[in-house]
């Protein structure tokens, strides 16, 4: 492919509206809506199974069927219509990045959001909406702790596919792209897992409890151990690990990973699952827990009903047991100042960067030929 620079002739009155950054902020999104179910399903088991499992494609369309009706008794039934609050965090999350942003450069930078698998903000959807604010500058943001290709993964196939839908013509209506990975070794992150894990004990259990008492389950996404050799998000998750407990472990002695895993069969998981993790700490002496996830941004159905679920099997089971379910780092205004931050050094390399013509005709392939 051929990068040129752009011809800047007459076009010096139009610079100021072209310079401008568009940040796309992605998540995962939740349907809130039972009849959404089976579609939102299939989707993601189109893009998530086929990463992992050796499952035949024709099995997509019944096997989300059944899951929405599993979803259907578990979110409907037993827990009374919840409604997840995901999407709602996350439009506060990128309002909140997007004023930290402006603060400083006004509005050269907008954000937007995307989800993986809700319409009408699926990433084709956005991406037309981008281009047709006249935006050529790029920054994509999974706000996602850690790598893997469930996550970013996903997210940048998501934005190749749109972007390949879009091409017309000759050139490429993107100039410029940068990309921000992930968080999970960010010092101000982990600082902030941790004083939020300090402060909810001092507030709660402090007065009543020994801190060698008190187990602290620090929740990360479940990883499935073969991945194709895909990034499966193993290694960045255990660092995160690591390194909250490094910051906890002298005042707090009983702290384990606890990995929320999603229970498919024939799929070896990460261990041990938060269940387990708080079973474990209670052997050891522990006489209340809290359960912390470090390994998600964002709440969603997992954070709010696996957890609250696991809290009830083992309040049942230990009649003085003391559970804390903690919040996600959600739209934490320190959390949406060091978002911010992250993006800064990105959105200036993309203003300064002299805008390049990308031209799809121009990636011939080159066959070898052996004779």
């Amino acid at each position: 492919m051929v990068a040129t620079p752009e011809k800047i002739e007459l076009t010096h009155e139009h610079l100021p509206k072209q310079n401008r950054v568009a940040v796309l902020l992605m998540g995962y999104g939740e349907v809130e809506s039972y009849e959404d179910f089976a579609n939102y399903n299939e989707q993601a088991l189109n893009l998530l199974t086929a990463k992992f499992a050796p499952v035949p494609t024709w099995i997509y369309p019944p096997l989300a069927k059944m899951l929405a009706i599993f979803d259907l008794h578990e979110w409907g039934h037993t827990h009374d219509n919840f409604i997840s609050p995901h999407n709602a965090i996350f439009e506060k999350q990128r309002a909140g990045i997007e004023q930290q942003l402006q603060e400083k450069w006004g509005d050269k930078v907008e954000v937007f959001k995307a989800f993986n698998f809700c319409a009408p903000h699926l990433p084709h959807q956005v991406l037309a909406e981008i281009h047709n604010q006249g935006f050529d500058k790029l920054l994509i943001y999974p706000l996602l702790v850690v790598d893997s290709i469930f996550t970013s993964g996903i997210a940048l196939e998501q934005v190749n596919k749109g972007l390949s839908q879009m091409a017309d013509g000759e050139e490429h209506w993107l100039k410029s792209q940068r990309y921000i990975p992930t968080f999970y070794n960010e010092p101000k992150y982990i600082k902030l897992m941790a004083k939020l894990v300090e402060e909810k004990i001092a507030a709660e259990l402090g007065n009543a409890y020994l801190p060698s008492e008190i187990g602290i389950v620090l929740m990360n996404h479940g990883c499935p151990h073969k991945a194709k050799g895909f990034t499966s998000g193993i290694t960045e998750s255990q660092i995160l690990y690591d390194l909250t407990r490094e910051e906890l472990i002298n005042r707090y002695p009983l702290i384990s990973v606890g990995w929320l895993n999603h229970d498919t069969p024939l799929i070896e998981w990460t261990q041990p699952n938060a269940e387990q993790a708080a079973k474990n700490l209670i052997q050891i002496g522990a006489k209340a827990i809290v359960f912390m996830p470090i390994g998600f941004a964002t709440e969603n159905h997992e954070t709010l009903l696996d957890v609250h679920h696991i809290i009830h099997k083992l309040e049942k089971k230990h009649k003085d047991l003391n559970c804390i379910q903690m919040d996600c780092v959600n739209d934490h205004h320190e959390f949406m100042i060091m978002a911010a931050e992250w993006a800064d050094s990105h959105i200036e390399e993309l203003l300064s960067e002299e805008a390049t013509a990308v031209n799809p005709s121009q990636a011939v392939a080159h066959h070898h030929h052996h004779h």
